[in-house]
This record gives structure tokens, C-alpha cells and sequence, in this order.
């Protein structure tokens, strides 16, 4: 499988070049792109993607969320699958993604953890099996993060939310007052250079599940990121994320 590697000097951008340097699923890098590049066509390195017209079977972006628009349209243009892996965007940049998977396949998730997607499920799971119990989300982050909560934060809530149709985010509790009961609670740690920790904490006045997903390298980012790609083999157009993925499993 070929790619073009959309933000390929990032952090999970280089640990990508490192897994396919070292093989991993057979995987190619067929171009590097990003906006800090020195163009050098020879060596595959870009700084617009709209500069390399090879073959290839797979978009891969670890760049910004800004960068949404150019994306999609290569994709579509190319007609090329596409795998977003970057945070932040804003409605506007999440209508062009819906547009573009009209015609195009597109993959899109806030967190590219096979072991991330595994927790969201759990936790939808555990939420309808206890609809009563309090339900509080912590994510921690390196302090150079920007988004706050996390879109894994917010893709867990979400999740939850489709078991509690009335579930209310309360995103940082910082005034006095109780509780209610459909809240749920989400708060944010930067600190150092945490990778990423989600923890979901449902509890009863009788007992507690607590849920926990802890990134040790970005490396798993980089390796979810290739087994979407593969996963968009063949796939019709249309919006893909990590539960079909788990689906196909």
C-alpha cells in the first residue's frame, strides 16, 4: 500500500516514516507533505500536495485542521481515500468532510487508537447498562496541546450521549452547586509531555466502573492511522470512522 503522508515532519508524522521505513504492513510512503518542507520533487517531498501527481492509494493527514479544505479537494479531484487523523476542526471544515465523503472515501476519527475506539465502546456499553449512575470524563494532555477538551474527550461524551439522549456536558466545574443528574462531566489536565489519557469514571452510590486508555508512545496513533488506511481499500464513498472499523472485526 502506498501513501501520501500529509504533515510528515509532526510528531506522529515521523513515527508513520518510521514504521514504514521499518515495514510495517507492508506500507510505502509514495509522498511526503507539509508546509514546512523544502520542496525536492526527486525526494518525494512536498510543501502542497496539490504539487505531487503519483500514484497512490491512501491519504494520510497528521497535519492541522486548517488544512481541511486543500485536503478534500485533492481527494476528491485525485479521487484517492482519505484518512483524517488530525483534532479541532471547526463545523465549517466538519461540513466539507461530510461533503467531500459524497465523493470520495473518507475516514475520520479524533483519535486514531484501535485501543482508543475499543474504550468508546465500552463506555456507550457501560453508560446504557447503568443509566442512573454519574458519569465524569478526564483526559490529560502534554502542555503544548491547544483543543480543549480533547476530541477523544468529545468523542467519548458523544458516545455516551447517543445511550443518555439528555445527557449534559459540563466541561471544567468551576462554580458551586450540585450535581445533576444528566450531567457529565469532563475535564482537562495539560501538563509536561503526557501523551494521552482518557479515563471514564461511572459511578453509583453502590459501586464504580472506572475505564482507562493510557497512549506509553505516539506510535500507536501512527499504527491505527496505517490500519485505517487499509481498511479504506476498496470502500465505496462515504464517512468511515473507528466503529465501522471495530464492525469489520
Amino acid at each position: 500500500m502506498k501513501i501520501i503522508l500529509n504533515g510528515s515532519l509532526g510528531r506522529v508524522g515521523n513515527e508513520l516514516q518510521r514504521l514504514c521505513d521499518a515495514g510495517y504492513h507492508g506500507t510505502k510512503i509514495a509522498a511526503y507533505v507539509d508546509i514546512n518542507n523544502t520542496p525536492v520533487p526527486s525526494r518525494k517531498f512536498y510543501n502542497d500536495i496539490f504539487d505531487f501527481t503519483g500514484a497512490a492509494d491512501c491519504i494520510i493527514d497528521f497535519s492541522h485542521h486548517s488544512a481541511t479544505k486543500k485536503l478534500t479537494d485533492y481527494a476528491v479531484e485525485r479521487r484517492i481515500p482519505l484518512v483524517i487523523a488530525t483534532t479541532g476542526h471547526t463545523a465549517e471544515e466538519l461540513a466539507m468532510i461530510e461533503e467531500a465523503s459524497k465523493k470520495v472515501a473518507i475516514f475520520h476519527s479524533a483519535n486514531m487508537s484501535v485501543g482508543v475506539a475499543v474504550l468508546v465502546k465500552l463506555a456507550k456499553s457501560a453508560a446504557a447498562a447503568f443509566p442512573d449512575a454519574d458519569i465524569e470524563i478526564i483526559e490529560k494532555h502534554h502542555n503544548r496541546k491547544l483543543d480543549v477538551p480533547s476530541g477523544t474527550a468529545l468523542m467519548l461524551a458523544n458516545a455516551i450521549k447517543l445511550v443518555r439522549r439528555d445527557a449534559e456536558f459540563v466541561i471544567g466545574r468551576h462554580e458551586n452547586g450540585m450535581r445533576q443528574p444528566q450531567h457529565v462531566g469532563i475535564h482537562a489536565v495539560r501538563m509536561g509531555n503526557i501523551i494521552g489519557e482518557h479515563e471514564v469514571i461511572i459511578g453509583t452510590d453502590s459501586q464504580t466502573i472506572t475505564l482507562k486508555h493510557e497512549a506509553h508512545s505516539r506510535a500507536l496513533f501512527a499504527e491505527g492511522a496505517i490500519t485505517a488506511a487499509e481498511f479504506m481499500s476498496g470502500k465505496k464513498n462515504g464517512l468511515y470512522n473507528m466503529e465501522h472499523l471495530l464492525g469489520d472485526r
